[in-house]
């Protein structure tokens, strides 16, 4: 009997024993498996970010060069001109339509917004006015159209440009011995910077018109304060601020989509790609040189 005891206080002792050591290992593993994974995770974005910054690195290189060939002198500059004002209308005449129909709304939408979300005793009834005029004065009428534009105009570059190069239209270019970027590219970069501040001063025009019209049809707020608003503490450098940032957001629009246009390959799919590309690319550098200059113009 004593030895039946003492078999089971030992098979005890050593099923403890084994259980004790089963939870320290299982401890120790769980332990062991979140910085095992914290690594391998670390270690893989660490990769995919190299990666994404050489790459990054290696686009930018082939886009300074591919610059470099569209601001070479122009062999002809009559066909340099006829082909500049085709494009100023084509890229620019043709997006007047958008520009006024988009700015009339948006013009609207923000007189009663403003109206709605100021209605207060302490604030003057001309704050209105004022508030509309410069939204549309400081980024409405250069940033945000501009990323309405890189959508119509950046797709209509890349995809025209990819095109001729998946037809070895370009091929057929170069052979003949002609510069085919600065034939190409030179007069669409040409003539959208040029015209969009045209396209600015259209959409300051028709954003105020949408407002104004606000106030003359709506009770919201009445047509002598919402001109009052206008007026009031008025700074001309808000207008100059907005067409100096319009031309380097065309200058992006216009050089991306194209860059990226004319380095497509494959087929029909590539150039669907490479046109979405250039339209991402474009809003975001917009968006960031938006941040810069507004640093550097308005400081």
């Amino acid at each position: 009997m004593a030895k039946l005891r003492n078999f089971n206080e030992e098979t005890t002792a050593n099923s403890a024993k084994k259980a004790n050591q089963c939870g320290k290992k299982s401890l120790t593993l769980h332990c062991r498996l979140p910085n095992g994974l914290f690594i391998g995770v670390f270690s893989y974005l660490s990769n995919d970010i190299s990666m994404a910054l050489s790459n990054s690195l290696a686009t930018f290189g082939r886009y300074c060069l591919f610059m470099v060939k569209v601001f070479s002198v122009p062999d002809r500059w009559r066909v340099f001109g006829r082909r500049t004002v085709m494009e100023v209308s084509k890229l620019g005449i043709d997006s007047i339509p958008l520009v006024l129909i988009i700015s009339v709304f948006i013009g609207a939408v923000i007189a009663i917004q403003m109206q709605l979300n100021i209605a207060s005793p302490l604030i003057p009834a001309y704050s209105v006015g004022l508030a509309t005029r410069d939204i549309v004065l400081l980024e409405f009428s250069n940033s945000i159209l501009c990323l309405i534009l890189a959508g119509k105009v950046g797709s209509n570059i890349a995809s025209e440009i990819g095109t001729m190069r998946v037809t070895e239209q370009i091929d057929a270019l170069e052979i003949m011995g002609v510069n085919s970027a600065n034939y190409l590219v030179l007069p669409k970069v040409v003539a959208f910077v040029l015209f969009m501040p045209v396209l600015v001063v259209f959409c300051i025009g028709t954003s105020i018109f949408g407002g104004y019209m606000v106030a003359v049809v709506t009770d919201m707020i009445t047509v002598s304060r919402f001109v009052y608003g206008l007026q009031a503490l008025f700074q001309e450098w808000y207008v100059w601020y907005g067409l100096i940032k319009s031309l380097f957001f065309a200058f992006i629009i216009a050089s991306v989509a194209s860059f990226y246009g004319y380095y497509v390959k494959g087929g029909a799919l590539e150039v669907g790609s490479a046109s979405t590309k250039g339209v991402v690319s474009s809003s975001i550098l917009i968006l960031l040189f938006d941040v810069l200059l507004t640093k550097l113009l308005l400081q």
